[in-house]
Order: C-alpha cells, then structure tokens, then sequence
C-alpha cells in the first residue's frame, strides 16, 4: 500500500484522539486534528482563531471556508506523500466533497474511513466529566482518572477546569450537530466502499487491534 490516507470519523468523545496517537506511532503517519488546529489558534488570538472561537463556545461547527483551506494546505505538504490521519475533518457531505476536490489533483485517494461509534451517553459521561489544567494541558476525569487531590493538579497544584465544549449543554448540542451534519458521512463513505466500523465502548486496547487488523487485511487485498 502506497500511501495510508485515512479519516477518523465518530462522535465528540468516541476516544479518536487516543487511536490517533497509535496510529501515528504504527505508521508514521502526519497527524491533523481540526480541534487542535482551531484551538491552536484560538489560543494565539489570530483572526481565524477569534471567528472560530465564537461558534466552538456555543459547539456549532466552524464554517467550511474557515478549515478547507488549512486541512488543503496540510495534505499537500511534503510531510504528507506517504499518507495522513485526519480527525475532525470532514464533518460535512461539503467538506467531504472539497476533500475530494484537493486529493484529485494530485493523484490521491482515501484508503479507508475509520468510524468509532459510541452512544451518546458514553459521551456527554466521558466529557463532562474532564477537568484540564489550563498551564500545562494536563488532562483529567472525575470518574476514570481523578486527581489525587479533588479539583488540583497531581504535579503543580494547579486548580483544573472545565472546558465551556465539555459542559453538558455543549456536549448535547454538539451531539445534535454531529447526528444532523456528520453522520451522513457515514452512508456517504459505506457508498465508496471505504467505512470500516469500530465499536468505541471497548477498551482502547481492543479498538487499536481491530484497527490494525483492519488495516492489514486492506494491504493484503490490495497485493492480489
């Protein structure tokens, strides 16, 4: 297999970004994740930055035109010839289209669209139940990886937050925002023959090898 294109598709809180991070580490592979991006930027108050931060506060979806040109920019970058991991990207039947549209001019294609499905419920207690420290990014849980002292960091005592995108409120509508607008992906992809199903209320572990698996078993099929 020549280049290993792939998509992380699934719900806010399926655990994309842990079977990212595998990922990367088994292929090599660039990483882009919209939500880092945005935040990125929201952090360092650049323009795109501030028009994104208004609609991530609220957890509608920022705008195709804010996004597509950034994600064109990153897969046709030279870390990129081997393949890349989008998550994130698209969220829409539009922003799947301009996907299209930025890989056919350079003789691409996706080899495959990885969905983590889990239930709304896993997510809204998987979410609002994360407390980060805002110096250092330091991620918590209430309920599967609490601190040792309640509300303070393990390592500098620094009092956690809650992020306003894992506010049960947010965490709802962004919910009702991925079943509208992200899960026709889902027909979309099986169409082409390039959805691949992950059980996201495994363990991490479980969810890595059926991945793998999976992977392999396309590079075995494209050998014959």
């Amino acid at each position: 297999m020549s280049e290993l294109n792939l998509i992380l598709l699934g719900p806010p809180g399926a655990g994309k970004g842990t079977q990212a991070e595998r990922l990367v580490e088994d292929f090599d592979l660039p990483y882009y994740a919209t939500g880092d991006i945005l935040r990125a930027a929201v952090a360092e108050g650049t323009e795109l930055g501030r028009k994104a931060k208004e609609y991530m506060d609220r957890g509608d979806l920022v705008p195709d035109e804010v996004i597509v040109g950034v994600i064109g920019e990153r897969i046709d970058s030279p870390e990129a010839l081997d393949g890349f991991l989008l998550d994130g990207f698209p969220r829409t039947l539009g922003q799947a289209e301009a996907l299209e549209d930025a890989l056919r001019p350079l003789g691409r294609r996706l080899t495959a669209v990885l969905s983590i499905e889990v239930g709304d419920e896993d997510v809204v207690r998987r979410l609002s139940g994360r407390r980060v420290n805002p110096k250092t990014g330091r991620v918590y849980h209430v309920e599967f990886d609490p601190p040792k002292v309640e509300g303070h960091d393990d390592i500098d005592g620094t009092k956690l937050v809650q992020r306003d995108d894992d506010r049960e409120e947010t965490i709802k509508h962004r919910l009702e925002v991925f079943h509208d607008q992200t899960e026709p992906l889902v027909e979309h992809y099986e169409a082409k023959g390039l959805l691949r199903r992950f059980d996201g209320s495994r363990s991490p572990d479980e969810v890595h090898a059926h991945i793998r698996a999976t992977l392999a078993t396309l590079r075995l099929e494209e050998q014959l």
